[in-house]
């Protein structure tokens, strides 16, 4: 949808200073809805031109501040391109917060780390199960830890979360947290699911995990011996649920 903006410079009489200067002041307004800002220009009333909304004459104050006042209406220009290469939705507080470089809040990566381990937590067991749970706990701690010890920071803004961070909490997890590769790389991979859930939600631009090379390597597994299997079959749980997870389990390897 193509919004209407309109710009027009004018002058407030009603809050001209001391010496009679009044102030210049910038009115955006689209669809309707009005934003007007301060330009901290100030100029006398007998040389203001509504018509043109800019000095009157040649000299050098209306040079100076009449290209001034054409720098911010190429701002407008520039803030309504933005919005709409980025898809935001353009309103008075959108168009104002960019137009004035106003921020919104920054999230942060170690509540939306908790709110994901919060709402798994809630869905035991119908969507995971509690080791599930449990290694996105580990993971959790493992970032914290590497964020005290390399950053000296409790939480770090999702937005400084790039391929170099990524890099430095795999070798954080193979160093001082002494993980053999498999074990990190799942510690990693869970740091990438909250990235992830971040790009999808569109709190980031890029996801840093799209070159990231850490691989899985393929562990050789040992037989039971006919000892082991034995020892299996013979062993008595206290609850017949194990009991019978025991007989399924030697029943299968019977069967191989």
């Amino acid at each position: 949808m193509k919004n209407n903006i309109s710009i027009l410079f004018r002058t407030r009489n009603s809050k001209a200073s001391k010496n009679g200067l009044v102030p210049i002041y910038l009115r955006i307004t689209i669809d309707g809805a009005r934003l007007e800002l301060s330009t901290s220009k100030f100029v006398e009333k007998s040389k203001w031109s509504t018509a043109s909304g800019s000095i009157k004459g040649n000299s050098e104050e209306a040079w100076s501040i009449n290209g001034y006042l054409d720098s911010l209406r190429n701002k407008v220009y520039e803030t309504e391109q933005f919005l709409i290469h980025k898809q935001i939705e353009i309103n008075v507080s959108s168009f104002k917060n960019k137009f004035l470089g106003i921020e919104k809040k920054q999230r942060m990566l170690v509540p939306i780390f908790q709110q994901h381990n919060k709402l798994m937590k809630d869905l035991i067991p119908q969507e995971f199960s509690e080791n599930t749970h449990k290694r996105y706990e580990t993971s959790l701690s493992h970032v914290k830890e590497f964020l005290k010890e390399k950053y000296n920071l409790a939480d770090i803004s999702i937005k400084s979360v790039n391929l170099a961070f990524v890099n430095d909490f795999d070798y954080f997890l193979r160093s001082i947290k002494k993980c053999n590769n498999n074990s990190m790389i799942k510690y990693v991979r869970n740091l990438g699911k909250i990235i992830k859930w971040c790009y999808a939600n569109e709190w980031i631009d890029r996801d840093p995990f799209a070159n990231y090379k850490g691989k899985v390597k393929q562990v050789e597994r040992q037989y039971l011996s006919q000892k082991e299997v034995d020892c299996i079959y013979i062993k008595k749980f206290a609850t017949e649920r194990l009991n019978q997870v025991k007989d399924i389990f030697v029943f299968a390897v019977i069967q191989d």
